[in-house]
């Protein structure tokens, strides 16, 4: 149906990265009251947006494209699948003369899977903290650690590593510690790997960088880092040319947060004088995704053998006025099984449901 692909053109920011979390899409039709086609809006757009703008609550007019790819009824299906093969649209509006929407083809009616995430042209070393004991997950991380607890198929960390894969990726170094001969014994199995493993061990808590001063010799070029317990649903590609092209040091990736209080505040001013009341405000965050890139450099700030998290690092970045930029995705693209009440939604988004 193609309302749950569309929104209104008087919608803003906030209300589409909401309404792709609800529909696990990252492009939508753009429609005027009459539901007519007007536009197209994707995820990437309303991260440049954000990323220059930082405005929730814009309207969407600020954020649309002058030009955007779409296919006429004169197109032929094979001019439709090369068109979304190059421009790599999860679909495509084919308008008639009148620019009215005629239909719209699927990336599976012609591929007959889903569309791939990554572009897979990377080819940067990836460090995949997984020395934690998963204390919130207790007590199934008292048989397995927490990058073998399942989702789907398969434990998450091995989507994660897959995930880089996917972008190019082949050499990894996992930081390890709790129950790291299980981890090894795991990924050792794995047959035919089309990826590198490089393992060193914590041999006490370092926090979640602190165990980065013991590769520093061995990373000499741009690196992503990732917690061993989230997926990000976001091409990898497009974080690094937001970090490239914008000169940072450190890049952290950030999923959109909004949060209702479901009460009525006041704002009291002196003598306990009420200055003003809000009906259940609402807020939106940027909160830390625990997917990072940094630049070689930085692990020459790490000191070695301390406990020191990257938000540490953060800091001292930025005392000296380094660059430190944050990609911001939608909230639906985060996926944690860190905790228990996270690990039954990432369930559910994968098929499944366990109950505790």
């Amino acid at each position: 149906m193609i309302e749950n692909i569309s929104i209104k053109e008087t919608a803003t920011v906030k209300d589409v990265l909401q309404k792709m979390d609800e529909t696990l899409r990252r492009l939508l039709i753009v429609v005027d009251e009459d539901e007519e086609f007007v536009s197209l809006v994707s995820l990437g757009d309303i991260q440049r947006y954000l990323i220059s703008h930082q405005d929730f609550k814009a309207s969407l007019d600020k954020v649309l494209r002058k030009e955007i790819t779409v296919a006429t009824s004169h197109h032929s299906n094979q001019e439709i699948e090369a068109m979304m093969l190059k421009f790599r649209t999860e679909f495509m509006p084919v308008l008639n003369d009148e620019g009215k929407l005629e239909k719209v083809v699927y990336w599976e009616d012609f591929f007959g899977e889903q569309q791939p995430l990554q572009k897979g042209a990377l080819n940067l070393p990836v460090v995949i903290m997984a020395g934690g004991k998963g204390t919130r997950l207790r007590p199934i991380t008292h048989i397995i650690p927490k990058p073998l607890i399942p989702v789907g198929e398969k434990p998450i960390m091995q989507i994660i590593v897959e995930q880089f894969v996917g972008a190019g990726c082949k050499d990894f170094f996992f930081s390890v510690g709790y129950k790291a001969n299980m981890l090894k014994a795991y990924f050792d199995d794995i047959e035919d790997k089309l990826y590198n493993i490089t393992y060193y061990s914590e041999t006490k808590p370092m926090g979640t960088a602190g165990s980065l001063s013991l590769i520093k010799d061995q990373i000499d070029k741009t690196f992503f880092v990732s917690n061993c317990d989230i997926i990000i649903e976001q091409d990898y590609n497009e974080i690094y040319e937001y970090h490239k092209s914008n000169n940072n040091e450190l890049t952290a990736v950030a999923f959109v947060k909004n949060m209702k209080i479901p009460y009525g505040t006041f704002e009291v001013k002196q003598d306990g004088l009420l200055e003003s009341l809000v009906e259940k405000p609402e807020f939106t965050f940027l909160v830390n995704a625990g997917l990072y890139i940094l630049e070689p450099h930085l692990l020459e700030e790490i000191p070695g053998d301390e406990f020191f998290h990257i938000t540490h690092l953060m800091e001292n970045v930025m005392k000296r006025n380094g660059r430190i930029g944050v990609f911001p995705i939608n909230e639906g693209a985060w996926l944690d099984i860190g905790q228990w009440k996270e690990y039954q939604k990432t369930l559910r988004k994968y098929g499944e449901e366990i109950q505790f």
